[in-house]
């Protein structure tokens, strides 16, 4: 498409006309009176005579000034429908002479790669069968810089044309230079002394650019994130105790080319400070002080943080809605310490305002059910307003993650003492299909294929099917969660499976198939509580024979193999702790898991299994460095008349006991040439790590870490193991293991790297000094 050179008349031009305009009139008018008996209308093709003299503002035959002639004429010229107006007197008829502004026939953009043809339409106001507007043109092209600028292309150009064409219409088109994105080279602090700029980097969402920009996409110079940065780093400061911390500004220098820019932030650190004497007064004489003090976990000493004033209001004011206290209120009253940097907390229970919730409204909400949204809410109506509730349930709707934007106001009721608490929500895709590659050392290359809804039929449901085929697995499982069974806090899932596995670990293939139904639910602020079932139907499969003509497997497994399918029903429950959720520390955390399953609920397989993990980690040298410890163990109690197989019993990988291949450890059937792990009916790991940074930009995300493993998998009672097999590693050893370890965050997902040498061992075991995973989260 060719575009016109000669651009339209923008702003400048239309004021030169307007000045010609006015001046004209007086000009030829002078100071005298006129009367109009006719008035004639000039040059307009699609705007009606009757309403341009419509908005004259004069009537015929009245007596008409020069300066009521030259208002007459700014209403015309101030409809905007005309590029010049020229009102004429000729005797008792009053000449209108209309330029009237071209219709848009179409709108193109043109240069614009980054950004799609239907990104940049929702931006502008500018549509085809309407009147022309140089103005509303200058500013859509304002509009498009500025999505451009969001994204962090600052030297980015839009200008608009237009192509005359025939029947007084025009193409409008915008002229886009896309220029390159300004990317941060340089992410700078002064002013911080407790942390390190390489640990603040780390907290910041803005990343510096490196030769791996390509995989980080979040060194672009974009100023709503450097706002968020902003919020970011005071969060992160003032959770550690730093209540003075501020950010005084945040400085972009770009470069002459503005393809790059350094950024500095200037922060002022404050002390540090830690609670001191925590009270509760009351001014209700029901609520007892001293039963309200013991509820809340804080003691003199801990760092002070507003998180945990925020989870003591919530738990006070919780406990007074349980004992029937309405309009009861928290109000943290602080004072400062400096001499020995601390905060006295006084949490005062005061009566407030006798107002209640009228009605909840709810708007926007197009495919979302209301009771989805309502059921975030823990007030309904009727019930005393409590603001902070309401600010909870605003969080909680926006982290339900099925609307583009979310709001929640209050707004006077019908009654001075009642609100009205109003919802808007825009929906947003909550589907997603997904489909990707995996690779590990155990099971090689796979594919994965995902479809899921997070919002199933509008009811909050969550559904998903997912697809994974590597060298030796093949597992589909479908998913269904409901979050808010029969509308309270228990979550009901059931998972349904179908598993083939050929490893290249054992002499023998498995299938799977399963039916497991759940529910969870929060016993409080820290634990919870899984209930469980599960049917299996499982099987060991032959792998025939090897080029000799022998069993690929020995004796053991042969017999394992011989038992054929098998179904379990068994019942469990989980229990977790998990003190991260309080937020008190945000240097430390500590997790327990502790499950108990029973099987011989019908079915073939009878026995107690019991495991536990204990993993407690902190954060040392101004948090520079992560100290981690994990412990886990597992029994397995046969009760069963039949014998257990291989795969019932506790089989340790790679990421449960680094150094050793998938059930590299623990008994074996070495009976001949044949050399079967077994698995075992108890084990016990413990794990230590210590990751730290190795001096690398920080950007690049890679980071060091040494660990010592020590572990055992024993004990093979009721099993198929006969006296004459030869089977080793009954009574088991502990193996020792160091290893040092990279740890990488790609775009891929967050990698580790572990080398590792076993100071500790049986002949018999495998070892495996390489291993890539997946880095765990704690």
């Amino acid at each position: 498409m060719s575009v016109s050179n000669k651009g339209f008349l923008g702003s400048t031009a239309l004021s030169a006309v307007l000045a010609f305009g006015i001046g004209l009139a007086p000009m030829s008018l002078q100071a005298q009176d006129y009367r109009f008996t006719n008035v004639r209308v000039e040059g307009n093709q699609r705007i009606q005579s009757s309403t341009i003299v419509a908005y004259t503002g004069l009537g015929r035959g009245e007596t008409v000034s020069a300066g009521a002639l030259n208002d007459a004429y700014r209403g015309v010229f101030d409809s905007g429908l005309f590029e010049a107006v020229e009102l004429v007197p000729r005797g008792n008829t009053l000449v209108i002479k209309v330029v009237e502004y071209p219709t848009i026939s179409r709108i193109n953009f043109e240069g614009n790669k980054r950004l799609k043809d239907d990104a940049l339409s929702e931006v502008i106001e500018s549509s085809p069968r309407r009147v022309f507007s140089a103005d509303q043109a200058e500013r859509d092209a304002g509009a498009i810089a500025d999505l451009y600028r969001a994204q962090g292309r600052l030297a980015s150009r839009v200008t608009p044309r237009i192509i005359r064409r025939n029947d007084n219409r025009v193409d409008l088109v915008f002229e886009i230079s896309e220029g390159d994105t300004v990317e941060v080279e340089r992410v700078s602090l002064v002013g911080n002394r407790a942390f390190s700029d390489r640990r603040l980097r780390r907290v910041l969402e803005t990343k510096q650019a490196t030769f791996l920009r390509a995989l980080i996409n979040r060194d672009t110079l974009i100023e709503d994130r450097i706002q968020f940065d902003r919020q970011v780093l005071t969060d992160f400061y003032r959770s550690r105790g730093y209540v003075d911390f501020q950010v005084n500004s945040v400085n972009a220098e770009v470069t002459k080319e503005r393809d790059a820019a350094f950024l500095v932030v200037d922060v002022t650190e404050g002390q540090k400070f830690e609670f001191g004497d925590i009270t509760v007064t009351s001014e209700f004489a029901n609520a007892d002080p001293d039963v309200y003090r013991s509820q809340l976990r804080l003691k003199r000493g801990v760092t002070y943080s507003p998180l945990v004033i925020e989870n003591a209001i919530e738990t006070l004011e919780q406990l007074a809605v349980r004992q029937g206290i309405d309009f009861l209120r928290v109000e943290p009253r602080v004072t400062r310490n400096d001499r020995d940097l601390t905060l006295d907390v006084e949490f005062a229970m005061v009566r407030g305002p006798r107002i209640f919730v009228e009605r909840i409204d709810i708007e926007g909400n197009t495919t979302t059910l209301d009771r989805v949204i309502r059921r975030q809410f823990k007030i309904v109506e009727g019930d005393p307003l409590n603001q902070r509730e309401i600010r909870n349930s605003a969080e909680r709707i926006r982290a339900l993650g099925f609307f583009a934007q979310s709001e929640v106001d209050v707004r006077q009721g019908s009654t001075p003492n009642d609100v009205i608490v109003d919802v808007d929500v825009e929906e947003q895709p909550t589907g997603s299909f997904t489909l990707g590659g995996s690779y590990s050392v155990d099971d090689g290359i796979g594919v994965a294929i995902g479809i899921s809804e997070n919002n199933f039929l509008g009811r909050g449901q969550q559904l998903s099917f997912n697809i994974s085929t590597a060298q030796d697995t093949e597992e589909y499982k479908l998913r269904f969660v409901e979050p808010k069974l029969l509308g309270r806090d228990l979550q009901f899932a059931i998972d349904l499976g179908l598993s083939e596995t050929e490893s290249s670990y054992s002499e023998y293939d498995t299938s799977s198939v399963i039916f497991r139904p759940s529910i969870t639910f929060d016993a409080s602020d820290t634990t919870s509580l899984q209930l469980r079932y599960a049917l299996d139907l499982d099987e060991m499969k032959s792998r025939g024979l090897d080029s000799n003509g022998n069993d690929r497997a020995g004796p053991v497994l042969r017999a394992d193999i011989a038992e054929g399918k098998r179904t379990t029903s068994s019942i469990g429950a989980t229990f977790t702790y998990d003190s991260r959720r309080t937020g008190l520390n945000p240097t430390a955390g500590f997790l327990i898991e502790s499950g108990l399953d029973y099987a011989g609920l019908g079915g073939d397989n009878e026995y107690i299994r019991a495991t536990s993990k204990i993993v407690a980690q902190k954060l040392v040298f101004n948090e520079e460095i992560t100290l981690r410890a994990t412990v886990e163990t597992g029994y397995l109690g046969w009760l069963g008349d039949n014998k257990s197989r291989t795969i019932d019993r506790f089989l340790l990988s790679s990421d449960t006991l680094r150094g050793f291949e998938p059930g590299g450890i623990g008994p074996r059937d070495m009976s001949g040439s044949y050399d079967d792990a077994l698995g075992g009916n108890l084990y016990a790991v413990a794990r230590f790590d210590a990751e730290f940074p190795l001096g690398l930009p920080e950007e690049l995300g890679i980071r060091g870490g040494l660990f010592y493993d020590v572990g055992n998998l024993w004990g093979l009672d009721d099993s198929n193991a006969a006296a004459g097999s030869n089977v080793v590693g009954r009574g088991g050893s502990f193996r020792h293991v160091v290893g040092f370890s990279l740890l990488w965050t790609t775009g891929l997902g967050p990698l580790r790297f572990n080398f590792s040498k076993a100071l500790s061992k049986e002949e018999f075991d495998k070892e495996r000094n390489f291993d890539l995973t997946i880095q765990a989260r704690f």
